[in-house]
């Protein structure tokens, strides 16, 4: 996959949509059948050689067991060859490459006096999604009245540098799908880079217009961070507020305006609505992102033009600060968002949450009961972060645990404590459950109403 313009770097792709079964079958038989003969075979072996593999361990297994006589220096070497083999053979299937495959051409550089761009310029787009809309009544971008919203987040396609890494964005994945859930937002997880130009801190870009052009239907597309967790989740979007705006992002005017700070805004976590001036936006801020001379120079840039910017390549936030700056005409559109913690940064926040639970209730969304609690600057599936690890990870459970109690009240249960992933019953069961869901139902909470 990847991306749309510049014919010299133009890769086939799309994000994948729902069709019939019959397609689907359709689809995957004609990509069946165009995967090479050679590839089919080769891939077959390595399924016998796992199964071999697998007798193998099992005959290890039921040695120990039945007490077969073999010497401790015989078996060590057995279970070593066997483990050794285990992991090439492994990495070979992970890396779905076959050595009579030819490599893929490569690709040529950007050339760093054409301005890059995400993809064809599209001028009409307000208007050919509303034909679309017309057309389509079955897929409104409003139901009973509220904005569909699309929340997208995502993570590099390789695995984590440590295995803890996977478990919590599993965790934060899980903690995006409890908020989605309860409030009726569809949500995406993506793990493919759609341009190896915009790798890092710019994948959410090329991703972002991919999925407005690919889902008209979506009002709203809210980007994400992995290492950012709800933890208020009875709190709703005031869409409302938005009405005249198509971005919406945590940060504060005074710090953009008059100290031009390079934190004065956070894209941990953003709302764009689907429409032609989302796309200009995009089309105006992506130049800068890719990889090579063209990030490293601009990174020059922003550190030179943005207050306490270390120097370093050019990311998306400093990217987007400086083009408010430069090109204000930008900001009629944008709502700088403050009165809630749309990104709430978590040093100040993980360790009051007891005080939270004991003073307040969900619902606020604020410095009262965050609703979001953003890891900046820990960076779990790194080997290697701005804060030490130990910190980091507890940190983390604690927010994920705070956020899960307000789910699991419904059921009867909560953690035995933030730090704790084992859960305790907090009630007994009763004859007449029902009356505790219109209790704990976050979706009925009255105080959970959005200012």
């Amino acid at each position: 996959m990847g991306q749309e313009g510049l014919t010299s770097q133009k890769r086939a792709g799309a994000l994948p949509t729902t069709t019939a079964n019959g397609g689907l079958r359709a689809a995957g038989a004609a990509r069946s059948s165009l995967i090479p003969r050679g590839r089919q075979i080769h891939r077959t072996f390595n399924n016998i050689k796992i199964t071999i593999l697998c007798g193998f361990v099992t005959i290890l297994v039921l040695r120990g067991y039945i007490g077969v006589n073999l010497g401790n220096s015989d078996a060590e070497a057995v279970n070593q060859n066997l483990i050794e083999e285990t992991n090439r053979l492994l990495a070979e299937i992970r890396s779905d490459k076959d050595p009579d495959e030819p490599e893929d051409p490569s690709e040529p550089e950007i050339n760093p006096n054409i301005t890059f761009t995400l993809g064809p310029k599209i001028t009409n787009w307000n208007e050919e999604r509303k034909i679309w809309l017309d057309r389509n009544l079955e897929f409104p971008n409003y139901v009973n009245g509220k904005a569909r919203i699309l929340l997208v987040t995502g993570s590099p396609p390789n695995p984590c540098d440590n295995a803890i890494g996977d478990h919590y964005l599993l965790k934060a994945v899980k903690n995006k799908i409890d908020y989605c859930r309860l409030h009726g937002i569809e949500i995406v997880y993506n793990m493919a880079h759609l341009d190896k130009e915009l790798a890092g801190y710019w994948a959410k870009l090329p991703l972002i217009r991919r999925l407005m052009l690919s889902h008209p239907e979506v009002e709203w597309i809210w980007w994400m961070d992995s290492d950012a967790l709800f933890t208020d989740m009875v709190f709703e979007l005031p869409l409302s507020k938005y009405d005249k705006y198509n971005l919406v992002i945590h940060g504060y005017p005074d710090l953009l305006f008059e100290q031009k700070s390079w934190i004065a805004v956070n894209t941990g976590s953003f709302l764009f609505r689907n429409c032609q001036w989302s796309l200009d936006l995009l089309d105006a801020w992506a130049p800068m992102g890719p990889k090579g001379p063209i990030r490293d120079e601009a990174g020059k840039i922003l550190t030179a033009n943005l207050k306490g910017r270390p120097a370093f390549e050019a990311d998306d936030q400093s990217a987007l600060i400086y083009l408010l700056l430069t090109q204000k005409e930008w900001m009629n559109n944008v709502f700088l968002e403050n009165s809630y913690y749309l990104h709430g940064y978590w040093a100040g926040l993980v360790d009051r949450y007891e005080e939270m639970i004991e003073k307040y209730h969900p619902g606020f969304g604020d410095e009262r009961w965050p609703f979001v609690t953003h890891f900046v600057g820990c960076k779990p599936c790194g080997s290697y972060g701005d804060y030490p690890v130990e910190r980091c990870l507890s940190s983390m459970e604690r927010a994920f645990n705070f956020a899960d109690n307000q789910v699991l009240k419904l059921y009867g249960f909560g953690h035995r404590g933030l730090l704790s992933p084992k859960i305790k019953r907090i009630r007994n069961e009763t004859i007449t459950p029902l009356e505790f869901v219109d209790q704990f139902d976050v979706r009925r909470a009255s105080h959970g109403a959005s200012r």
